[in-house]
């Protein structure tokens, strides 16, 4: 007896059933969250990033000098690299 062919029409069953599924938003919905929370069970709770450091993002202390001052020495750098490009 040939289990190939059996094989192949439970492949075919499996997949047209899962897109006819998938083709209604809800189970979609449902698919897409199960996955979220499987994949945050599974990485682990030190290579997720859920401490970034927002409260200066965009709003720069003027007050912060060694901020500042390593922003101007990053600028600096680029234009320095600019100029030599262009000579």
């Amino acid at each position: 007896m040939n289990v190939r062919p059996l094989k192949s029409y439970l492949l075919v069953g499996a997949g047209l059933t899962s897109v006819g599924l998938l083709a209604y938003k809800p189970n979609r919905n449902k698919l897409l969250t199960l996955t979220k929370k499987i994949k945050n069970k599974m990485i682990p709770l030190k290579y997720r990033n859920t401490n970034l450091p927002l409260e200066k993002a965009g709003n720069p202390d003027p007050q912060d000098i060694e901020d500042n001052n390593m922003v101007s020495e990053g600028a600096m750098y680029s234009v320095k690299y600019y100029n030599k490009k262009m000579q």
